[in-house]
């Protein structure tokens, strides 16, 4: 079953504008603490909110490349979907739930365990 590259075009903007909108939620920004004023428990509990929104962004800054990514794959390369390891098709299920893919199930076990 050949992929259908409009479909998996529009899932990867509709992806990338959720992400966006989050993004734009949020505003992480160094946390200054009143050492005088707040606790020790609720100054490491701001300190790990803080490390936590941190991570979350830069999660979602790395799918919205590896969108960009497929997007631009999708566009210019012929071989879109198919496996960078082996050179298989990847399966267009797999490809349906996440169009970043660029492995085949089985490549991406090997990758996993390595």
């Amino acid at each position: 079953m050949p992929i259908d590259r409009q479909t998996l075009r529009e899932v990867l903007y509709a992806q990338r504008e959720a992400l966006s909108q989050e993004s734009e939620l949020d505003d992480v920004q160094t946390i200054e603490l009143d050492q005088t004023r707040v606790g020790r428990l609720s100054r490491a509990e701001a300190m790990q909110d803080h490390q936590m929104a941190l991570e979350m962004a830069r999660r979602r800054r790395a799918a919205l490349e590896a969108i960009d990514d497929a997007l631009r794959r999708l566009e210019k390369d012929p071989d879109f979907g198919v496996c960078e390891d082996c050179g298989e098709p990847i399966v267009a299920k797999r490809l349906a739930l996440n169009p970043t893919q660029r492995l085949c199930v089985p490549c991406q076990s090997v990758r996993e365990e390595t």
